[in-house]
This record gives C-alpha cells, structure tokens and sequence, in this order.
C-alpha cells in the first residue's frame, strides 16, 4: 500500500515525510520494541513468548500501525482498512492462548505507540521535515490508530478467551462424569486431574441449585472459602440442576466427616444440600448417588444440609417411590379421605404426636390444645387407619413411615 502511495504526489512537511519513509523505519522500530517490551513487561520475559515470536508480532504490528497511519493521512478513509488490522486480530488471539494478561498486551501497544512517535520527530527534524501542523496532523491520526489498534487486539483476546473457557468447561464437565459415573480407574484419574489427590476422608454434596425454578444460586465460592477456612480442600460443579462439591478434609480431623461439613455449610447457606462420606475416590460415585437422595428427602421439609445419616428413612423410601404411594394409600388412605378441614387437623396432630414420641401431654403442648383433644384425634384415627396402636408412647414405624411418605410424595 505505501508503495502506491508514493506513486501520487505526496505531502510536505511531516506528513509527507511519513508517506515516504515510514516503511524503512520498521526493522529498526522492531528491534527497539521488543527490548523494551523485555525490559518493562516481565509477563513477556517469564512467560511463554518467545522472543522470536515477539519479535514477529512487533514486526507485523508496527507495519500495520504504519500502513494505516499513511492511510489517513493522505485521505483515504474510503478504502477499507478492515484488512489491515490482521496483525492486531493475530497477536489478540495468540496472547490469549498464551494466557498473557491482557493489559499487558495493551500495554506493548502503548509503549509501540510512543516509539514510533519519538522515531518519526527524531527522523523527520534529521531530514528537515519538522513542521507544527504536520506534527498536530501525524500526532492526532497515531494515537487514533493506536486506539483502534488495540481494540482490536482487545477484541481478538476476549474472543479467543471464551472459546478457551469453554473448552476448559468441556474438559472439566467431561472430568466430573468420569469421576461421578466412571469406572474405579476412571474415577482415580478424574480426581487426579482435578487436584483432588490428598490423604483426608473425602466427602460429596449434593446442593440444590439456580438451575431448579425457585432456588438461589448454591453460593459455592463462599462454601469453598469456609471450607478451606477449616483446611478443607474442596472443588465444585454445576450439574443437572444441581452444585455438586467434593471436599478433602485433612488426616487429622476427628469425629464424623460428613457431621463437620454439614456444619460449616448451614453455617454458609441456608438451601437445602445432602451430604455422605466416601472411604476413597472410587466410593466418590455410589457417595454422589446417596448424596442425591439426600438432598432429595431435605428439600421435602425445606431444610439446610443433611447428612445421609439424618434422613435414612426418606432415603429409603426415594430409593424405592413406587412403594411410597402404596404405602400412604394402604395406611393414611382413611385419613385422606375426609373433607379438608378434618384430614389437616387430624394430620397436623398425627405429625405432633410422632414429633413427641407418642407423648399425648407433649403433642398438647404443640398443638396449644388440651390433651383430651388429643386422645379423642387419636381415637378417630384409630378408626381411619384400622390401627388400634396408636395409643400414648408408642409410634407404629408403619404410622411413621407413612407419615415422611406423604411428605416426599408431597
């Protein structure tokens, strides 16, 4: 392009001087960016661009930056200059590739900038080409150019940024159902490349999540800063509808690994999360799973986190739902029957009475009834249940169960 530029009559003054010997001064301009990018831009020295490749690019992008500052000055705004931002768009994605932080990439532009500036004064005033307009006119155009320049390398990076996360999330998904659904080889190799090798228990949560309609955000960075307040290791995963953590607590930790997590998530968040040990990485699967069921029973009642061990009951009739709607029909089926105001007192009650363990005073107590109230509910569900059990200090586990199925089928 500047050779075809010189074929028309050029400009005098500085303007004219950057028509015409712009391009000779990019060898030098090259050799003078990239030690000065060397010097002040320790990501440059200490990371992964080489010097070769850093002086390519500063070669490619000071013809580019000069190519396009030509353009403007001598009035063709007509012409796209689309194309001759390639260099920038080329070193935008390279440097995101190479995890170069952006405003440092910025920055070498900058610093270009300023060199090429100092070099066209130094060279023009040499030459007698020094003029005050034209210095306003090449100023005003350069930092214009640099401008533009580096939105373009800015856009270029953020593109090549989140092409790179997501492929990571890829890679990482693709960890997580190996390390939750694989093999027991599959597994080991997961959770090594997750950075989950320590010697501790291991332990799963499974946490309600923004992906289910009406529940808040797991707040997991929060979990994974109290967690590690206490020395536990943890890593999380948004999965189907859920947040999915596995935490590593250190060897020396007593007691009731699940118990201790438990704690410091209701103490975190107040949604509802299933949590269940697993003796190694490989029993990280079968842990997930019961994690699930859980999470499943605790969000029946709206509580916090749970531990497996809490809720075995629910547990086990998740495990097996086609047996919960028979056994709701088979024992409460009298008690459903009846028109609403009857069948919500007499199951309020019911629940009161298991809460107290058979205890007729206590169930009072909660209900702010008298206990003849209480004895006469429990007389008709006698007779709506076909139970004649359900007398004081003493709850039938067939009333109980029943009872925690109405509420998961609920």
């Amino acid at each position: 392009m500047l050779s075809g530029l010189r074929e028309r009559e050029a400009p005098g003054g500085l303007v004219g001087f950057v028509v015409e010997h712009g391009a000779t001064l990019v060898p030098g301009l090259t050799t003078q960016l990239v030690e000065e990018i060397w010097r002040r831009n320790p990501s440059y020295a200490a990371g992964p661009v080489s010097r070769e490749d850093l002086h390519a690019s500063c070669h490619d992008n000071i013809s580019r930056v000069l190519e396009l500052l030509t353009v403007g000055l001598v009035g063709e705004d007509g012409e796209s200059a689309d194309p001759l931002y390639d260099a920038a768009r080329a070193t935008g994605r390279l440097r995101a590739e190479q995890r170069v932080p952006l405003d440092d990439v910025l920055r070498s532009f900058r610093l270009g900038g300023r060199l090429i500036w100092g070099e066209l004064i130094a060279q023009a005033g040499e030459r007698g080409a020094l003029d005050s307009p034209g210095m306003t006119e090449v100023g005003s155009r350069l930092w214009e150019v640099v401008d533009d320049t580096s939105a373009q390398v800015a856009a270029s990076y953020h593109l090549a940024e989140r092409v790179r996360l997501r492929a990571d999330e890829q890679r990482r998904g693709a960890l997580w159902e190996d390390l939750l659904t694989g093999s027991e080889e599959g597994s080991v190799a997961a959770a090594r490349a997750l950075g989950l090798t320590a010697a501790g228990a291991y332990v799963v949560v499974v946490a309600a999540d923004a992906l289910t309609e009406g529940v808040d955000a797991f707040p997991a960075t929060v979990a994974h800063e109290a967690l590690a307040r206490r020395r536990c290791a943890s890593t999380w995963q948004h999965r189907g509808g859920t947040c999915v953590g596995v935490v590593v607590l250190p060897e020396d930790v007593s007691g009731d690994p699940a118990r201790l997590v438990v704690d410091i998530l209701r103490a975190t968040t107040p949604l509802a999360a299933g949590v269940v040990p697993a003796t190694s990485v490989a029993g990280l699967v079968e842990a997930h799973r019961l994690a699930g069921l859980a999470l499943a029973s605790a969000r029946t009642e709206g509580l916090g986190a749970v531990t497996l061990d809490e809720r075995l009951p629910e547990a086990l009739l998740l495990r097996s739902p086609e047996l919960v709607e028979r056994l709701v029909s088979t024992v409460l089926g009298g008690v459903l029957a009846r028109p609403d105001a009857e069948r919500v007192t007499l199951l309020e009650t019911l629940e009161a009475w298991i809460a107290s363990a058979g205890s007729v005073t206590r169930t009072g107590e909660l209900l702010h009834c008298h206990r003849n109230t209480v004895l006469n509910r429990l007389r008709r569900l006698r007779e709506l249940t076909g139970r004649d059990d359900l007398r004081e200090g003493r709850v039938p586990s067939e009333i109980d169960l029943a009872v925690r199925a109405l509420a998961l089928r609920d």
